[in-house]
């Protein structure tokens, strides 16, 4: 795990009025997973795990590693046991249970939706951990599945293809990481740099933000958040777009403009990622409820209030535009 502070927000239907970031204790095991996905002849299929140790069927999951945070975990893992590398959509459930040393066991799922390249590019041969993998229908899973906690997950799962929301993409509302504080600063506040902290939890979030699929990049201009967003772009190998019209300094002068920003990345329907401030991230946030038809609760105000380098992955329907926001999550960085 990453830090007794890190977590998701509970996953949450549009329709829940609110919800709190989850409580972590360090005398939990931590885990995550997937409930893989794919279209096969227009009939989906959900991916199970059969393994060899334990002779069961579960959900391909896995516990995080030092220094990882959740979603990380969840994409990991699931190549490592399936060979197949995915990007985490919505997520669908929470499982606890006690191991047999009597600590509890949490483990974090996700929807993740398996393309065709990367069914392609999958190396998996039945080994010493995993006897094998096999696609099943929704009504075979909740049939194979050995333990009571996945199928839950699983019914979860059911509701998203019921409601015809499974397919979405992410927008990632990201606050700057730690910045030189204004009283130690003499220029201009846009050009304040970014603390070795900072920087440290910069290259901390490229993992979990890589985990969701971004490709994309916007960021306010002021350094703090060109600085922050810096480790991402070259992993990708992309250029981040910036632009004045999500930056501090614009919106305390009354001449921002998050709603062409949010209204251009809503209707691309792609995954990306808006680096801005704390005082903008609620309006920001409050754009992208406005450009889905979201009605506007409380969890929209509580995804806004984000600690440094913390960001708050924002799901929408790829298939079903008038559905509004699936679910919010936010994620907290250790450092």
């Amino acid at each position: 795990m990453t830090s007794p502070k890190a977590g998701v927000v509970p996953p949450r239907s549009k329709r829940d009025e609110g919800s709190t970031r989850a409580k972590w204790t360090d005398k939990a095991v931590y885990a995550a997973g997937a409930v893989v996905w794919r279209i096969v002849e227009g009939k989906l299929r959900v991916l199970l795990i059969h393994r060899t140790k334990y002779r069961d069927v579960t959900l391909p999951k896995g516990k995080v590693d030092p220094g990882e945070m959740l979603a990380e975990t969840a994409v990991r893992e699931v190549q490592e046991e399936t060979g197949i590398r995915v990007s985490l959509g919505v997520p669908v459930g929470v499982s606890r249970y006690h191991l047999p040393s009597n600590k509890q066991k949490v483990v974090h799922y996700w929807a993740a939706e398996a393309t065709d390249d990367a069914i392609r590019a999958s190396s998996f041969v039945p080994n010493r951990e995993i006897a094998a993998i096999e696609w099943v229908s929704l009504k075979k899973a909740r049939a194979r599945l050995s333990y009571p906690v996945d199928r839950e997950v699983i019914d979860f799962f059911a509701n998203l293809v019921d409601e015809d929301v499974l397919r979405t993409f992410p927008i990632v509302a990201l606050r700057h990481a730690k910045a030189l504080a204004r009283t130690d600063w003499n220029g201009p506040d846009a050009e304040r740099p970014l603390t070795e902290r900072g920087k440290r939890q910069a290259k901390s979030i490229v993992g979990p933000l890589r985990a969701f699929g971004v490709r994309k990049i916007i960021t306010s201009d002021a350094v703090r958040c060109t600085e922050t967003v810096a480790p991402l772009a070259w992993t990708l190998g992309r250029k981040a777009a910036q632009t004045a019209k999500i930056s501090q300094d614009a919106w305390e002068a009354g001449t921002a403009d998050l709603r062409s920003v949010v209204g251009r990345r809503v209707r691309s329907g792609k995954p990306a990622v808006l680096c801005s401030h704390g005082p903008v991230l609620p309006e920001l946030l409050s754009e992208i409820a406005l450009a889905t038809g979201t009605v506007h609760g409380s969890y929209v105000g509580d995804a806004a209030a984000l600690d440094p380098a913390a960001f708050s992955v924002v799901h929408l329907s790829a298939s079903n535009p008038g559905s509004g926001i699936i679910a919010i999550e936010t994620h907290i960085p250790k450092d």
